[in-house]
């Protein structure tokens, strides 16, 4: 199903894009073209229509689909994509109906996803996904699949159809992955649990695909997480330790691109790598300030934050790409209460960044408390765990051997450890 080649042997491809003005399907057609070329689709031609409601047996009507296949036969196509998601039996039928391979919305992104992953865990987690989209759609027309198994050490017994021994075998592949990614998954917590232990606060970036998160982090952190224009540059989660005036050390977490309808599959496979997210205690909501859909991508990060159990993590908003925008300044905008409305920056030019960390700050702040405290010399158990935590902001001895300390921690943690 891969459509990485862009060379003379490329996948010659027509997109389908259907237009549901009563419904809630529509979809995005410039972003489908984006995620079809980030495929490495070789696009021949265009195919759009408006319909009330798909069809159930082609999800397009009968002449439509007719129109697609007489396309596919004088263009030498390999590849339908449908800028929608198709039923199964949809899928075969369209086979069936113009002889070429067919893929609808959510085989394309897995499939950008897959040549994406590029690490252990991020490569576990597209085969998972895709062996559960593959799941329910085995039977396309291949013949051997229905052919029934025998032989030396089969005969005698029920028999098992070739299509069954494929699910088995996906069955229990899953089932492997899952047990992996559930290992990944309590390495991930622990490390999680070691950072909540020494107060070291976590910020994680979201946002829409292709709005420069990845050249935000790598400017912040002077990192090499590969970024570049293209949908979903970055799949695996990237955390790196950065120092913050006033707050110290912080972890970020570069994360993966949202976009709209992004399939559930994914969403599930992808859970353990969102937590980064909904485990933050910042999110830097990073946004295109040239992009005229800003709004409604927003709203889609926002429900897939929902789905994650993440929207009620404090979010900044972020405002990156402005020197592509007219008289926009670097700097920090806010309320009529001073509140911070948003920080405007270039990550690629490195604007708006030394704001950005005095913001991030300033957020960070509102959950840290900052008090100082006598520690006599028999109380060295509690001063090396405050050192362990990374606590300490400064320290002097006196004349008694006493330890006054400034500390910066949560307000319950400080009033635990010291009540009043």
């Amino acid at each position: 199903m891969s459509l990485t080649k862009r060379d003379s042997n490329s996948e010659r491809v027509i997109l389908v894009h259907i237009n549901f003005p009563a419904g809630n399907m529509e979809e995005d057609l410039s972003e489908f073209r984006e995620l079809a070329i980030s495929a490495g689709a070789d696009i021949i031609d265009l195919v759009t229509g408006t319909q009330r409601v798909p069809e159930s047996k082609y999800f397009v009507g009968s002449g439509k689909a007719e129109e697609i296949r007489d396309i596919v036969s004088a263009n030498k196509i390999n590849l339908v994509i449908f800028n929608h998601v198709l039923t199964p039996a949809q899928e075969r039928n369209l086979e069936r109906l113009i002889s070429c391979r067919v893929l609808d919305r959510t085989g394309l992104i897995l499939d950008i996803f897959a040549q994406r992953a590029r690490s252990f865990e991020g490569k576990l987690q597209v085969e998972l996904a895709l062996l559960k989209h593959l799941s329910t759609r085995l039977v396309r027309g291949w013949t051997h699949l229905e052919r029934q198994r025998g032989g030396i050490g089969l005969r005698g017994g029920p028999g098992e159809t070739q299509l069954e021994v494929d699910r088995r075998l996906i069955r229990q592949r899953m089932k492997a992955i899952t047990t992996r990614l559930t290992k990944i998954r309590k390495q991930r917590e622990q490390g999680r649990r070691a950072r909540r232990k020494a107060i070291v606060p976590t910020v994680a970036l979201v946002g829409y695909t292709n709005v420069g998160k990845s050249t935000l982090f790598n400017t912040l952190t002077g990192a090499e997480v590969y970024a570049a224009n293209q949908l979903f540059a970055t799949l695996d989660p990237t955390l790196r330790r950065i120092e913050l005036p006033k707050i110290g050390p912080v972890i970020l977490a570069d994360t993966v691109g949202f976009i709209r309808h992004l399939p559930h599959n994914l969403i599930e496979a992808f859970h353990a790598t969102l937590e980064e997210v909904s485990e933050a205690d910042l999110l830097l909501h990073v946004m295109d300030a040239q992009d005229e859909n800003r709004q409604f991508h927003n709203e889609q990060v926002h429900a897939v934050l929902q789905t994650i159990e993440a929207q009620e993590v404090p979010r900044l908003a972020v405002y990156n790409k402005i020197d592509l925008v007219e008289n926009a300044k670097p700097g920090i905008d806010r309320d009529e209460q001073g509140n911070i409305k948003r920080v405007l920056v270039s990550a690629r030019l490195g604007l708006g960044l030394e704001e950005l960390g005095l913001a991030i700050g300033e957020m960070l702040g509102k959950k840290l408390v900052e008090q100082e405290v006598i520690l006599s010399p028999n109380q060295a158990k509690l001063r090396a765990q405050l050192y362990a935590k990374e606590a300490i902001v400064s320290e002097t001895i006196d004349d008694e051997g006493q330890s006054h300390l400034l500390v910066r921690l949560p307000r319950d943690e400080l009033e635990r450890l010291f009540p009043h």
